[in-house]
């Protein structure tokens, strides 16, 4: 999925063909190496001195300069094979795409690529607080959508050929590897996940601090026995679980904390809170669930079980999403600010852009209680 507010009608693409009638878009790169001036041809078998190019590439892999900037562009037409081979002799060659060349196709574009989840409804509140962010700028988003059919890899190559100045990639479960190559090419920055990466700028929330939140509301509340069913291995899930087994423990409940693997989904907390009822221990009276969706599927299984939300169970989400906010649900969670994390993103997308060193931002969450916790029961 790939959705852009209108624009101007881009410039048609150069072409070339390749065997059998196929066409593809070459990068600057690719034209200087498919027809250099007569001085900068190298006779086969010679070492080019000097930054490697991507003909340089081509030779060692044995393959067209255009295959090759298929596959350093990240657009279909080359098998997943020999996207690994050229990727690797890039690297060991020490290849790396001409940054003016992109900075020239890029530079009057003004606009953001954003890469979201489609199923992640916080990810929908931040998507559209990026569209007023980018338009106080002067700038328009496209956004590329990762569902359970699209994978990340195939929504940020989409962008690519958006000719974004920048990515902006929410809650990206992207490798290291991946990220690094990917801020080769453009500005790259990470939301709602840490990066670690000295290319890649990031802005998050305190994921540590918000689930103590969490935590001291509930402690505050009177309960002991409390539950928290994770992320597993989503972005920020080990700082959630972190903050819940410090809090825990700081109240001196260390030996009453359960950390259970969860999910990202209503399935994951319907399954987590349906073992922690049918087990022989006593079930917790309190549940803090990974987001606002996994929470959702904590409440159905209490109401389909005829459990009392808040008087013999409370629940506690996390995002403040739109889901939290429904009227039949009006879950008391922990808020990442979806305006002010999208108006800080931008702000750094930006800073990127213009050459600024990439920086990782810490927002402060919040705690917004609402009808789905309240005292422990007696």
């Amino acid at each position: 999925m790939l959705g852009r507010r209108p624009s101007g009608r881009a410039a048609e693409p150069h072409s070339t063909r390749l065997g059998s009638g196929e066409v593809t878009e070459l990068d600057d790169d690719a034209r200087d190496d498919a027809e250099p001036s007569p001085p900068a041809r190298v006779a086969a078998g010679s070492a080019r001195k000097g930054r490697p190019t991507m003909a340089d590439v081509a030779r060692a892999a044995g393959i067209s300069t255009a295959l090759v900037s298929i596959v350093i562009r990240g657009v279909p037409g080359a098998s997943d094979e020999t996207r690994r081979r050229v990727l690797q002799i890039a690297d060991e060659l020490g290849y790396v795409p001409d940054q003016r060349a992109q900075k020239l196709r890029r530079s009057s574009s003004r606009v953001l690529g954003v890469v979201f989840e489609l199923q992640q409804p916080f990810h929908g509140d931040l998507v559209e607080h990026i569209y007023a962010a980018a338009a106080r700028h002067g700038y328009e988003a496209v956004i590329s959508a990762v569902a359970p059919s699209r994978e990340e890899s195939t929504a940020v190559n989409a962008l690519l050929r958006e000719r974004c100045e920048a990515a902006i990639l929410l809650g990206s479960r992207l490798p290291d590897e991946e990220l690094e190559r990917l801020a080769r090419r453009l500005p790259a920055l990470l939301v709602a996940r840490r990066s670690g990466l000295p290319g890649v700028g990031s802005v998050r929330g305190d994921d540590v601090m918000g689930i103590q939140l969490a935590v001291d509301h509930l402690i505050g509340l009177g309960h002991r026995r409390i539950a928290h069913i994770d992320g597993a291995g989503a972005p920020g899930s080990s700082d959630r679980r972190l903050g819940f087994l410090q809090g825990m423990a700081d109240h001196g409940l260390a030996d009453y904390a359960d950390v259970l693997a969860g999910g990202l989904t209503e399935e994951a907390g319907a399954e987590g809170v349906r073992y922690l009822l049918d087990r022989q221990a006593p079930p917790p009276t309190a549940v803090i669930a990974f987001n606002d969706r996994t929470a959702t599927g904590v409440l159905d299984v209490l109401a389909q079980r005829g459990r009392a939300v808040p008087g013999e169970i409370s629940v506690v989400g996390y995002d403040d999403s739109r889901l939290a906010k429904m009227p039949h649900v009006q879950l008391t969670t922990v808020s990442q600010d979806a305006a002010g994390m999208a108006d800080a993103a931008v702000t750094a997308a930006l800073d990127l852009i213009k050459g600024g060193t990439p920086q990782e931002t810490v927002l402060t969450p919040r705690l917004v209680v609402r009808a789905t916790t309240g005292p422990a029961p007696r």
